[in-house]
């Protein structure tokens, strides 16, 4: 792969860590306060929903982070190794970490009946988008797994 498309994806993953770290550093928290002064029944959820995201952020930014080893592994020409593998998977659990703490937290809310329709769907986007990654890493870590199979046994043939 050509140098310019890896730095672009590698440009493109650090956007969107800086992205997500302003939403999480800036607007979470104004958002958090606006909510609950609009919404003061609710007040009491404002720092368990902070948290709730903060937390979700740490296996995002792991998951960010085995992407740019990903990038590097296929920079180096080195994309079909076992080190591919293990990023790919380690993308897919932090991904099915964040389906787990999503669902968890909007089941919560629904049995403490404070399950707010815009919650419940700025939750729903999340995991969708999460199972989506877990799948995709999942698709690409079995075809890279049979692809290592197949090249351990030609080089055993030739």
């Amino acid at each position: 792969m050509r140098r310019e498309k890896t730095n672009f994806l590698k440009l493109a993953v650090g956007i969107i860590g800086i992205i997500v770290l302003i939403l999480c550093i800036f607007w979470l928290p104004w958002l958090a306060k606006n909510t609950a002064e609009m919404n003061p029944e609710y007040g009491y959820l404002r720092y368990p929903v902070l948290i709730g995201v903060y937390i979700t952020a740490i296996p995002f930014y792991i998951a960010l982070y085995q992407a740019v080893k990903l990038i590097n592994y296929i920079e180096s020409k080195n994309a079909f190794s076992e080190l591919a593998v293990e990023s790919l998977k380690d993308i897919k659990y932090c991904a099915l970490t964040i389906i787990s703490l999503y669902v968890i937290g909007l089941t919560f809310f629904g049995f403490q009946n404070i399950l707010h329709p815009s919650i419940a769907t700025i939750g729903a986007t999340i995991i969708f988008a999460a199972v989506t990654v877990a799948l995709f890493a999942a698709v690409l870590q079995e075809l890279l797994r049979n692809a290592l199979e197949i090249k351990k046994e030609n080089d055993l043939t030739v």
